[in-house]
């Protein structure tokens, strides 16, 4: 058995990665994530069209899917390198396609939506490029990070309400949220960067 990639070297794989690649897809947290896939377009297309009860309901059923694909992973031990990078590929395309069309239809405003771009942009060229050079390959995600993905999620569902159920209370909710993820995205993707200038300096030799 090969030894995992060193993107996630603190997992325990529980299907070989010998096994052939496409095997991988059969596995059922791995198709629970391509239904994740595979429910964006529709997404897009309800929010387009107005019909943001189908929206919002799809937008929930991602999310379950999101959850139940961990639970099965580690119920069944079915554990892939390909989930490991499919899964968290489908959520960041789940919620940039989202801050895109809603962005598109003005309910979010286009500021927001660029500082959340530029971050994500940003670190995927960083990442890249540390990986592509062998430089650095452990990219787990910062607690800034983390919570930057939360209130997103929480902004995107309360955006949904608001247009559901109009109310002056939501409409400032909803405003505060877009506000604290347009100062997260920066904040985040500055923590980022120190923390793997960070890491890159421990892997540094030490001369004496």
């Amino acid at each position: 058995m090969q030894t995992p990639p060193p993107l996630a070297p603190v997992l325990i794989w529980s299907i070989p990665i010998s096994v052939n690649f496409l095997e991988q897809f059969r596995a059922t947290p791995n198709l629970l994530t391509l239904m994740r896939l595979f429910i964006i377009p529709f997404l897009v297309i309800a929010i387009l069209d107005g019909h943001f009860r189908i929206a919002f309901a799809l937008f929930l059923l991602a999310g379950a899917s999101d959850a139940l694909d961990g639970l099965l992973a580690r119920m069944l031990s079915q554990r892939t390198m390909l989930g490991q990078y499919l899964d968290p590929i489908a959520d960041k395309l789940l919620l940039s396609t989202l801050f895109v069309v809603l962005t598109h239809v003005s309910l979010i405003p286009r500021y927001v939506t660029v500082l959340v771009f530029s971050r994500d942009l940003g670190i995927l060229l960083i990442s890249t490029l540390l990986y592509a050079t062998n430089t650095l390959r452990d990219f787990r995600p910062t607690i800034l990070g983390k919570l930057n993905t939360l209130i997103q999620i929480i902004g995107v569902i309360v955006v949904m309400c608001e247009r559901l159920y109009s109310s002056s209370s939501l409409i400032l909710v909803r405003d505060g949220l877009l506000r604290v993820v347009a100062v997260l995205a920066p904040i985040s993707a500055a923590q980022y960067t120190w923390t793997v200038i960070r890491r890159i300096n421990a892997q540094q030799p030490t001369i004496v």
